[in-house]
């Protein structure tokens, strides 16, 4: 009778408190109602996304279908939720403009969750917003000047000459290839070289520890959405809970292996040109204690902060640049006359250059520039951008405020697949990125790399090392689909950034 009592006050008492969880929901979900905001419809209890135990689209597409309900409906900007937090999607390209450069004041922060104490490498520049990020993006700006790029050269030059030799042992003219390891091979040997310094040889040793780890960034399990959606709601009870959400594993391997390295070559006094040096010389210049009693406020850095800077810059700079070659060789062996004019410019630029890759000839690569660009817009690496409003901010033409803490979205993705901007978006057209076609076109209607003072610091390396890739491979070697390839390609629901659920397979044939 006892244990009969004890469950029914138990279960009393569960029932009780998922009535207040559902009407704190519903009372949430009424806020843009209230607000007198256009509002899409929440389903309770993930508001406008899907069940992440039963997810059939990427996170991507999850907000570009939200983009494009707002533009069937013919608004500008609309409310949704994300679980129970109401967010506001911007569909206008004026009011993208004002969010993202024009009143950046107002929109400085990402809404990304971040936990120094537990997790250093959450606290990179992606993520971090207020002075902090300021701060920080002030000072490694210069780290991706010309002149610096230009130091590490080479070493991309070096690695596309690996990759060079890799096809030439390796590839045949019978058995497809599947691009999009191999391209993740090549990037990951780029950036643990130009960030770390140490040779990966991921061709070599497939399952290296940097490809193993750099993998795993950005694939997510279940509980990996579950603790990301937990931090995004509730960001100051995740904190106190100690919620990170990096896993362990990869938290220990790439602190640990930032730390041994500058320990290393500040006790034996080395200096390369690449990325951790560039740290070192920040972190070295001066050594003052803000008044606050925080290292790292002034013009120096901490080892924590060098670690996480070391970190977004191997897994972003791998992926994202891995990601954009699949696909470019992927519309190329789909499109053979535009890869033939590739490879025309690649003979008639490195003619010119004893055909060697150099910086210089890289930027006359215009044509290849264009495929790119093309690329960028059908697979954006990351297919939609967060602004969170850091004081009140009141929509122009409009008697609506935006509250501080509000998170405003703009689907990159759903921008680059609207047909007020490009016609026949599907239609892989190169020609949409001529200098001419540009100008016609808002400047909000391509945003690859975000735009406004939170533009990604690292585009100029990616596309740099994206060319060297792409011309190392396409000068001696052509592609063409192979049948194991599925098409329509089909989006990764558990990646952040978009990318290919299985392989992409071509047929890869000597020159």
């Amino acid at each position: 009778m006892a244990c009969f009592t004890f469950f029914m006050n138990l279960l009393g008492a569960v029932t009780a408190l998922l009535a207040v969880v559902y009407a704190y929901f519903q009372w949430n979900y009424q806020y843009w109602k209230r607000k007198g905001v256009v509002y899409l419809e929440p389903s309770f209890p993930f508001g406008h996304f899907e069940n992440p135990l039963r997810r059939t689209m990427s996170i991507g597409d999850n907000i570009t279908q939200v983009y494009n309900k707002v533009k069937e409906n013919g608004w500008k900007f609309c409310g949704f939720f994300t679980v129970q937090s109401p967010a506001l999607m911007v569909v206008d390209l004026e009011l993208t403009k004002n969010v993202m450069a024009k009143d950046f004041q107002h929109f400085m922060d990402r809404q990304v969750y971040v936990n120094e104490k537990d997790d250093p490498l959450s606290a990179h520049l992606f993520s971090l917003g207020g002075k902090k990020w300021k701060n920080l993006r002030t000072k490694l700006t210069p780290t991706f000047t010309t002149g610096k790029l230009k130091a590490m050269f080479q070493t991309l030059v070096d690695c596309g000459i690996v990759l060079e030799k890799y096809f030439e042992a390796n590839i045949n003219n019978t058995d497809p290839v599947d691009i999009k390891d191999i391209l993740g091979r090549f990037t990951t040997d780029v950036i643990g070289s130009c960030a770390f310094g140490l040779e990966c040889n991921s061709f070599k040793d497939p399952d290296s520890p940097f490809r193993r780890h750099g993998k795993r960034v950005f694939v997510f399990t279940v509980f990996d959405m579950l603790k990301g959606i937990f931090s995004l709601n509730f960001p100051k009870l995740a904190k106190t809970l100690g919620v990170c959400t990096n896993s362990e594993p990869v938290r220990n391997f790439f602190y640990k292996l930032a730390q041994d390295t500058v320990e290393y070559r500040e006790k034996n006094k080395i200096a390369r040109n690449d990325f951790v040096q560039l740290l070192l010389e920040l972190k070295n210049n001066n050594k003052e204690i803000s008044s606050n009693g925080h290292p790292g406020d002034g013009t120096s850095l901490t080892m924590d902060e060098i670690a996480a800077q070391c970190f977004i810059f191997f897994s972003a700079g791998f992926e994202t640049s891995s990601t954009t070659m699949t696909f470019t060789l992927f519309e190329l062996a789909a499109h053979p006359d535009i890869q033939d004019k590739v490879r025309e410019e690649i003979e008639s630029v490195l003619g010119r250059y004893d055909d060697k890759i150099t910086y210089d000839s890289l930027s006359e690569l215009k044509y290849m520039k264009q495929v790119i660009d093309e690329v960028l817009r059908k697979y954006p690496p990351v297919p939609f951008l967060t602004r969170q409003c850091v004081k009140d901010y009141k929509l122009p033409g409009e008697d609506i405020i935006i509250e501080e803490g509000t998170a405003v979205f703009i689907s990159v993705k759903g921008i680059h697949y609207d047909e007020e901007h490009y016609e026949n978006p599907e239609e892989f057209d190169p020609e949409r990125f001529t200098e001419e076609k540009k100008r016609e076109r808002h400047r909000f209607a391509y945003l690859p790399f975000g735009e406004g003072p939170r533009i990604c610091i690292g585009e100029r390396f990616g596309i740099m090392q994206t060319k060297v890739g792409l011309t190392s491979i396409l000068r001696k070697f052509r592609v063409k689909l192979n049948k194991k390839t599925k098409i329509p390609l089909k989006m990764d629901p558990s990646s952040f950034i978009e990318s290919t659920e299985g392989s992409i397979w071509l047929d890869v044939e000597k020159l």
